[in-house]
């Protein structure tokens, strides 16, 4: 570490000591008050707010508003003697919906309860926003010269669409353009002793396909049904589905992943971690598919998944309708063909009388690659990482979507991480009930990203 960047983490420390004792869980529950859940996702609140943060630090401020009123992209950027391209930060600043009569707190209210912030997007993605954004203002003044500029940016629409980050580079490209991307993704694991397990850093994203069943039959009178009935038909197809499981598929990141848990646990879970990427007997195989498929997270990265979302039949309660329809959602492997997605779906369902086909226009195989861990990003992030927690970082396939492909499918690097560490328990409340992260895990990985930041952008 140079003498500049140990002078500039000791500013930020005496920065840190003079404000607020958890300046980054204050600033999280100021993002979880202002409501933007979306739909509507009027983020434009957000924008506004953020710009009154980074304007006063010398930060050049940009507001994108998007053909929905009420939706808006912020973007601020510290400047760097242009020597390197810049690195960017991206944040979703939408949320999803809330039941509130399921919630023991007010999921807008921001409480702060038994060492956590709990209310909607602590986890997914405001603790993200509070976090990227407080380890930049932090960098802003610390006043280090930069050799490249700093690009913080707090999305719109990334839960809803279609004025996400891909609509914004269509037309504000310049303003995104970068060398790589840190936005949201891997995780840090801890266990129930507080000890992070891991620190998985997503370099990939499964992609969503949605596939529609549509079981025919014969509309009549409900008085007189009929053996052909729809919604009979599309049930039992549904349970055909719900008894069926598709097989691990497993790319190189979530191969380096599962051995990474398997010298990070105890037996026998470390020789089922160790079985279903390295043995060739597919008893062993499946053994260790059922065993590992426990934890719902893990069953996740390992395949693609089947969820219905939504179902449509009927019109009358009298009246016995001629077609049923469910939706169901896919998240896909990298490199899956829907086609081959189809052909599957069908064979497991074995009835001609429900028709499967793909929503919407038809999409190609994705041929988005993994980004590249040979970047100083990248790096930094791990040595960073592993400074604060001692625990093993590793490469991860994200079980779910975000908007890195505006960077990835433009042969940017993007790195995923929720940057602060939680129990499996904690994650099972993102887009559900009380969803909270906790105050020490915000700090920590302020602090984290801070020092990233600061080797990759003042590095010579």
């Amino acid at each position: 570490m140079t003498n500049l960047i140990r002078l500039s983490l000791a500013l930020a420390l005496a920065f840190s000591a003079m404000g607020a004792e958890h300046p980054t869980a204050d600033l999280l529950q100021e993002l979880i008050r202002l409501d933007t859940s979306n739909p509507p996702g009027h983020t434009g609140k957000i924008a506004e707010f953020l710009a009154a943060k980074f304007r006063p630090l010398g930060f050049d401020v940009a507001i994108v508003p998007t053909p929905d009123a009420g939706k808006a992209h912020f973007m601020a950027r510290l400047k760097g003697d242009g020597t390197k391209k810049p690195i960017l930060l991206a944040a979703h600043s939408d949320v999803v919906g809330v039941e509130r009569e399921k919630w023991t707190v007010d999921p807008f209210g921001a409480v702060i309860k038994d060492g956590y912030v709990y209310g909607r997007g602590a986890i997914d993605f405001k603790g993200g926003i509070a976090v990227f954004a407080e380890a930049v203002l932090r960098l802003a003044k610390s006043g280090v010269p930069l050799h490249r500029a700093v690009i913080f940016l707090s999305e719109a629409d990334e839960e809803s669409a279609p004025y996400n980050t891909s609509w914004l580079a269509q037309s504000h490209w310049n303003l995104m353009d970068c060398e790589f991307a840190l936005n949201e993704g891997g995780w840090i694991i801890h266990d129930e002793n507080d000890k992070v397990r891991y620190i998985s850093i997503s370099t990939a994203d499964k992609s969503s396909v949605t596939l529609l069943l549509t079981a025919k039959g014969t509309s009549t009178h409900s008085s007189m049904p009929l053996p052909d009935d729809a919604i009979f038909t599309l049930a039992k197809a549904l349970v055909k589905l719900a008894n069926y499981d598709t097989q691990p598929k497993l790319i190189a990141s979530t191969k380096e992943f599962f051995l990474t848990l398997a010298k990070t646990s105890q037996p026998p879970l470390s020789t089922y971690f160790d079985n279903l990427v390295n043995s060739a007997d597919p008893k062993l195989v499946h053994e260790a598919d059922v065993e590992i498929s426990k934890d719902p997270l893990l069953h996740a990265i390992m395949r693609n998944t089947i969820a219905p979302v939504l179902l449509n039949a009927g019109f009358r309660g009298n009246v016995i309708p001629g077609s049923a329809q469910a939706t169901i959602n896919f998240r896909v492997i990298p490199g899956t063909d829907p086609r081959e997605l189809i052909s599957e779906m069908q064979s497991v369902i074995q009835d001609s009388r429900v028709e499967v086909s793909q929503a919407g226009a038809a999409a190609g195989v994705s041929r988005s690659q993994p980004s590249s861990t040979d970047t100083s990003l990248y790096r930094a992030l791990s040595s960073a990482a592993q400074g604060m927690w001692h625990a093993p970082v590793t490469t991860y396939l994200f079980q779910a979507g975000t908007d890195a492909g505006a960077w990835r499918s433009r042969g940017v690097p993007v790195y995923g991480i929720y940057p602060y560490p939680i129990s499996a328990g904690d994650l099972t409340r993102m887009h559900g009930n009380d969803e909270r992260v906790p105050v020490a895990s915000l700090e920590q990985g302020t602090e984290v990203i801070y020092k990233a930041l600061l080797e990759v952008a003042s590095a010579k």
